[in-house]
C-alpha cells in the first residue's frame, strides 16, 4: 500500500514539474555528446597515442637488427644474432657456445648491446 502510494505521489510530482518548466530549452545534441568526446580525446591522448609510438619504435628496432647484435627476446631468453633470413622474420640466436634457437623478429624485445653504447655515451 505504501509503495503505490509512493510511486503516486512520484509520478504527480513530475507531472506538476513539467507543467512548472514548459519554457526550459532541450539540451543541444553537441552538449549532449561533449563528455563521451572528451572521454575519447583523453583516452587517444593517454593510451591510443604512446602505444602508437612505442610500436614504431618496436619496429624500427627489428628492421634495424642486423648480424652481431646482442638481444632479449620476449621470453628472456638472452643471445646473439647469428643469422638472419632475406624475405623471411625469422631470426637464429646463438644463446650457448652451440646453441643455435630460430626466434620470430616481433619475438625480439630488445637490442642489449644498443642500450650498453647508450650508457657509455
Amino acid at each position: 500500500m505504501k509503495l503505490s502510494a509512493l510511486l503516486v505521489t512520484l509520478s504527480s510530482i513530475a507531472a506538476f514539474a513539467e507543467d512548472a518548466a514548459p519554457a526550459a530549452e532541450q539540451p543541444n545534441a553537441i552538449a549532449s555528446f561533449l563528455p563521451l568526446i572528451l572521454l575519447f580525446v583523453v583516452m587517444w591522448l593517454f593510451f591510443i597515442r604512446p602505444k602508437q609510438k612505442e610500436m614504431k619504435q618496436m619496429d624500427a628496432m627489428r628492421k634495424a637488427l642486423k648480424k652481431g647484435d646482442k638481444v632479449m627476446t620476449a621470453a628472456g631468453i638472452i643471445g646473439t644474432v647469428t643469422a638472419m633470413e632475406e624475405g623471411s622474420s625469422t631470426v637464429t640466436i646463438r644463446t650457448a657456445s652451440t646453441t643455435l634457437i630460430d626466434f620470430d623478429k616481433s619475438a625480439i624485445l630488445r637490442v642489449l648491446n644498443a642500450e650498453a653504447k647508450a650508457e657509455t655515451k
